[in-house]
């Protein structure tokens, strides 16, 4: 069974931050953090090379595979400003997400090209709505 490649690591967030070459991601990437720390009551972690995570959670597919994750967290990417949102994926959330702004779906992920874009008291609701469906979902951890 294949593995997981994306794992918590010991590297540092800051670090991680401060090496966004974009001025914007930066500094949009250091208002995440904080709403995420806010929101979550939980230290960010990395996840592989460029995910910052909060919580974790273990699953299990009927298929037999399971592994861990992240419950919550973001990666600013080149493209835009990943949120890992899987609650809200897995939720029904439209009525939050209609009054969202500018953004983008994936599986799990909510693509932002830049905070000023979107509706922050939205984004923050959004967070605290999945965070709070994927910690009952999961328990465990």
């Amino acid at each position: 069974m294949a593995e997981n490649k994306t794992k918590p690591e010991k590297t540092s967030v800051l670090d991680f931050i401060n090496s966004v070459e974009d001025e914007q991601k930066r500094k949009d990437s250091f208002a995440l953090l904080e709403l995420f720390k806010s929101i979550t009551k939980e230290e960010p972690v990395m996840w592989g090379p460029s995910i910052i995570g909060f919580g974790e959670y273990h699953y299990k597919y009927a298929s037999g595979r399971e592994g861990d994750f992240l419950i919550t967290g973001f990666s600013p990417r080149k493209a835009a400003l990943t949120l890992y949102l899987m609650g809200c994926m897995e939720n029904e959330f439209t009525p939050l997400m209609e009054k969202l702004g500018k953004y983008k779906t994936g599986v799990g992920c909510l693509y932002i090209k830049k905070l000023a874009d979107i509706d922050m008291v939205i984004l923050k609701e959004l967070i605290l709505e999945s965070y709070a469906f994927m910690k009952a979902k999961y328990p465990s951890k």
